[in-house]
């Protein structure tokens, strides 16, 4: 907007050069979205010689009238233009033009047609441009990396050796090699947001991470469990989400959070398939003695919920709890095709549950709300256990595109429309006390 504005006029010509933060993403400068692998490399291409073109003019000294405080570059890993941006951005940061960066390598190639030769030399690449440029290294805040195998590098000195001042760390596809340990002890680093999605680890192993205040855990390839903690007196949101195969061995969520002292916000996604965690209660009183609030999501429809009371039990400090069931129709094919998932068997889980009270619990939310008999259950049951329950927000499917293509749910019983909520309302409360029901149709969940 800047930019346009400045050729108005002279007087505000100047306007681009005075922005405090900067998003300058290759994905601006691709002309069509396209299909074909020669044709999309060529397209990547000009984008960043744009790119670079569009970095030159902003961090140009000469017209800089004041610092850069953060810079967002969203860029392919194109070796010519590459090396120009980080030049540019190694020249900015020495002459105190720049004090943040924020950087995120891309990759549009899908996963299944990258060999592990191919995440290698992306990772080679990666070490090279690091290697090269080390003043962009001294302002890098925040680093995202698709698609790169550090089987043969040392990707621990690469991430938290040389990137000092790293505070947000996300990687997708990005590991050491297919069932490996890695090990994080980095007693000095800054980072306090670490993602990993789809990585082939056996184990992650977090040493030594002081500042870590949110981990993310998306998929992995252990039996066992997946992450152990060590030194993380900060961490205080964890977020682990899986889609296990029907021999994936359940482990005690205990187990895993051993090491943890201040958990207050806690995420568990089984993407609608196994419940990959053992039955218990007890066991995860101390780790869940600070936790605020918790969301399970991806519990297929079919399962019964009434046993996430066994964490309600674990946690009486809970204030929020956000319960989220689905199906995924447009899976069947998948499912039937894939060795890997076979028909879901309902778990059994027996588990007594005390008679004690959630008096802090103060808003209870249910997404994928159907009207089912087991949804009523479960909420009524939360009603006599959290006599100070003052919310209820009932919400809808998430969306998904091909599910609503097909629009072949075997439960066809949708969200209530407003004419029947008053019949939803006297369901639920069944002459309990009366907190306040929300219907919201809108997807968007939020813990």
């Amino acid at each position: 907007m800047a930019a346009r504005t400045c050729v108005l006029s002279t007087r505000w010509r100047h306007l681009p050069w005075l922005l405090p933060e900067l998003s300058i993403d290759v994905k601006d400068f691709l002309s069509v979205p396209c299909t074909e692998p020669a044709e999309a490399n060529d397209m990547e291409e000009l984008a960043m010689v744009s790119l670079t073109k569009a970095t030159r003019s902003f961090l140009a000294d000469q017209q800089r009238e004041s610092t850069i405080s953060s810079l967002h570059l969203k860029l392919y890993l194109i070796n010519t233009s590459l090396c120009e941006v980080g030049q540019l951005v190694g020249d900015a940061v020495d002459n105190g033009l720049l004090k943040d960066l924020d950087l995120t390598v891309l990759d549009e190639t899908d996963r299944l047609g990258r060999s592990d030769q191919d995440m290698l030399q992306r990772a080679q690449e990666i070490d090279t441009f690091f290697r090269a440029y080390p003043s962009a290294l001294d302002c890098l805040t925040k680093l995202s990396l698709e698609n790169a195998g550090f089987d043969k590098l040392d990707m621990h000195h690469i991430l938290f050796d040389c990137c000092r001042q790293l505070k947000h760390l996300s990687l997708c596809y990005c590991d050491t090699g297919m069932h490996s340990v890695f090990k994080i002890d980095a007693p000095n680093s800054k980072v306090c947001v670490l993602e990993i999605y789809k990585g082939r680890f056996e184990r992650l192993e977090l040493v030594c991470l002081p500042k870590l205040e949110k981990f993310v855990c998306n998929t992995w390839e252990s039996e066992h469990v997946p992450v152990t903690f060590g030194f993380v007196p900060s961490l205080g949101e964890l977020e682990l989400s899986f889609c296990a195969a029907y021999d994936q061995r359940p482990f005690k969520l205990s187990e895993l959070l051993h090491g943890t002292t201040s958990i207050h916000t806690l995420t568990l996604d089984f993407q609608t398939e196994i419940l990959w965690l053992q039955p218990e209660i007890e066991e995860l009183r101390t780790a869940f003695n600070h936790l605020k609030k918790l969301s399970v999501c991806g519990i297929f429809v079919e399962f019964d919920i009434l046993w996430t009371t066994a964490f309600l039990v674990a946690a009486p400090s809970i204030e929020k709890l956000r319960i989220q069931v689905a199906e995924h129709p447009c899976e069947v094919n998948f499912r039937g095709g894939n060795g890997m998932f076979r028909d879901r068997v309902t778990p059994q889980r027996e588990m007594r549950f005390d008679g004690s009270k959630n008096m802090l619990l103060k808003e209870l939310e249910f997404g994928g709300f159907k009207s089912l008999g087991q949804q009523f259950t479960f909420i009524r049951s939360m009603l006599a256990r959290c006599p100070n329950l003052q919310k209820i927000i009932l919400r809808g499917d998430e969306q998904c595109d091909e599910c609503d293509a097909l629009d072949t749910s075997p439960h066809p019983s949708k969200f209530p429309k407003k004419d029947e909520e008053e019949m939803v309302v006297e369901r639920i409360r069944n002459g309990i006390y009366l907190p306040e029901i929300i219907f919201d149709e809108n997807r968007s969940l939020s813990i």
